[in-house]
């Protein structure tokens, strides 16, 4: 076959290697990148700009039952969800992956937190509603599944 498929290695398990997430960053204070929402191109490995001012903070804050943690983050990580990826292999048992490949990533990602010495905080309370409507998701083919916001841990006293 002359196709090109194009894949993007993870450094997280999931289960099948079906990786079902999407990654969208909202950014508040990282230094040269401009705040607002945006999607992790995996194949590119980079940002691409979804929805650019300061004020979805305040709506994803909102939208997470106002943990406050997300206004002062650097970035708070939201994960998508596409169980088609998952369950055209695995069927309805696809849906427990998911929630099983979650909890690598949230764990990924603490493991980097810590690597560099920053804090991660990961969020499950959200409303599904209006984290999905937030990323213009239909909540069936894909929702929001998770979330996490990072940044610097206070400095400890000596």
């Amino acid at each position: 076959s002359t196709e090109k498929v194009e894949v993007a290695f993870r450094n997280v398990p999931s289960a099948g290697a079906r990786h079902p997430f999407e990654t969208y960053l909202l950014i508040n204070r990282v230094q040269g990148i401009k705040p607002g929402i945006y999607y992790y191109h995996p194949l590119k490995h980079g940002l691409v700009l979804f929805k650019e001012g300061e004020q979805w903070a305040e709506t994803v804050c909102r939208g997470a039952f106002d943990q406050e943690m997300i206004l002062h983050s650097a970035v708070t990580f939201i994960w998508a969800a596409l169980p088609h990826r998952t369950t055209w292999r695995y069927s309805q048992r696809g849906y427990r992956y998911l929630y099983l490949d979650a909890g690598h990533v949230g764990q990924n990602l603490h493991l980097a937190a810590e690597a560099i010495g920053a804090g991660a905080c990961m969020i499950g309370a959200f409303y599904d509603e209006g984290m999905n409507e937030i990323l213009d998701l239909d909540g069936s083919s894909a929702f929001v599944i998770y979330m996490a916001s990072l940044g610097k841990k206070p400095r400890e006293e000596s």
